[in-house]
């Protein structure tokens, strides 16, 4: 994976952890607390991939 496209997929990631943010509040407030769930599943999810991306890239990087 070139270092571009590693990029390209951490801001992806970060992109997808704001809209589940939002998601996660809208649903808390809208009281459909089942959905609260999955959001916080899938924002938690998005973190760790980007997390190890940035891992990757900042190992290829400076290696």
């Amino acid at each position: 994976m070139s270092k571009k496209m590693t990029w390209i997929f951490i801001v992806i990631t970060l992109a997808v952890n704001v809209v589940m943010l939002q998601w996660t509040i809208e649903a808390y407030y809208g009281q459909e607390y089942e959905h609260v769930w999955i959001y916080s599943a899938i924002a938690v999810l998005s973190s760790i991939i980007c997390f190890l991306t940035y891992w990757f890239w900042r190992k290829k990087e400076y290696s």
